[in-house]
């Protein structure tokens, strides 16, 4: 113990004595002194002395394992949410990043922003009571000069605000050679010897529809007449979208589909621009992305500071520059290896 003390001393105070030859002797004491306790009684030499040792036991093999605790990453952008907004006529749910096409007395469209999805209300007044349903879908369809259009079997649906009754249909067509699909549904309003019929529409390019087919229906709905001139005939389609149950509905499910869409919209979007920027915040952050050997959580940005990782199911993590340190030796807690995250 004294040798330990008197070398650490003169190792924090390496001038101390001012003769060298009296600090080498004394150097070499501490160092023989060290040799003889070891052999004499067991005890490890200090760490810089200490020469490998061929049988390995539990805390020696877990010696060099150090707790590490993640990086705090970006957090995930909050989820999108529908703005209601009026137009001239008609007010609406605006998806965010959507845009206004056509804000007419008779029509209103709403484009997405790669404009491979849009949503349409179009309506008349004075329509024949009698004026199939399928056939006003057809028209209003046509008139977007849309090709090899096919409209399916009508059936009976929930109608909009200021409507007595509706019917959905799938439809089909092309647009310059490329396949789109959608939902559409036509609502009827029967007054008098006339009706006021509208179609509203939710349609996008067929690959793209899986993601749409759950929420853009819904918003394409969500349209409420704020002036006595919509589709000329003043009172129809009067109600406040905020506090429609139907509102409501369409909301929740634009954010759930935002949540879970967000991170693979922008993967495959930018792919190539996300992998070089992965790249530029690990370098400058001085991080390393790791996978979680479990697979119960998204992958985890470790500093750069050891070159090995374990991690358990209970979000741990331990690190090493060893190659041979065991974290389950000795532990009642499972420890699997780090495997490197590459986008």
């Amino acid at each position: 113990m004294c040798a330990d003390s008197q070398g650490g001393r003169q190792d924090r105070n390496p001038g101390h004595g001012a003769h060298r030859a009296r600090e080498s002797a004394a150097a070499l004491r501490v160092a023989m002194c060290a040799m003889l306790l070891s052999g004499c009684t067991g005890s490890p030499p200090p760490a810089v002395a200490q020469a490998p040792q061929k049988k390995t036991t539990q805390n020696d093999a877990r010696r060099s394992l150090y707790p590490v605790r993640p990086v705090a990453s970006d957090p995930a952008p909050p989820a999108r949410s529908l703005v209601i907004t009026n137009g001239r006529f008609f007010s609406y749910a605006l998806p965010q990043g959507w845009r206004v096409g056509e804000d007419g007395q008779y029509a209103l469209t709403l484009a997405a922003p790669d404009n491979k999805a849009f949503t349409v209300m179009v309506g008349n007044a004075g329509m024949p009571l009698d004026h199939p349903p399928g056939q006003f879908v057809r028209e209003k369809l046509s008139a977007l000069q849309v090709e090899n259009l096919q409209i399916g079997q009508p059936r009976k649906a929930a109608p909009i605000a200021g409507f007595a009754h509706a019917y959905q249909f799938d439809v089909t067509y092309s647009i310059r050679g490329v396949a789109c699909r959608g939902t559409v549904k036509c609502h009827v309003a029967p007054a008098y010897d006339t009706a006021v019929m509208a179609m509203t529409a939710a349609l996008s390019e067929a690959s793209q529809w899986p993601g749409y087919a759950s929420w853009l229906p819904l918003v394409s709905e969500q349209v409420s007449a704020i002036s006595g001139a919509a589709f000329g005939r003043r009172g129809i389609m009067a109600q406040n979208l905020e506090n429609s149950a139907a509102y409501a509905e369409a909301a929740r499910q634009y954010r759930d589909w935002s949540q879970k869409n967000w991170q693979q919209v922008t993967d495959d979007r930018n792919a190539s621009q996300d992998r070089r920027a992965f790249q530029v915040r690990e370098n400058l952050g001085a991080v390393q992305t790791y996978q979680n050997p479990f697979g119960t959580s998204p992958p985890v940005q470790l500093p750069t500071t050891y070159k090995y990782y374990w991690g358990d199911n209970q979000g741990n993590y331990l690190g090493s520059d060893d190659p041979s340190a065991n974290p389950n030796s000795g532990s009642s807690v499972e420890w699997k290896q780090m495997p490197l995250y590459r986008p």
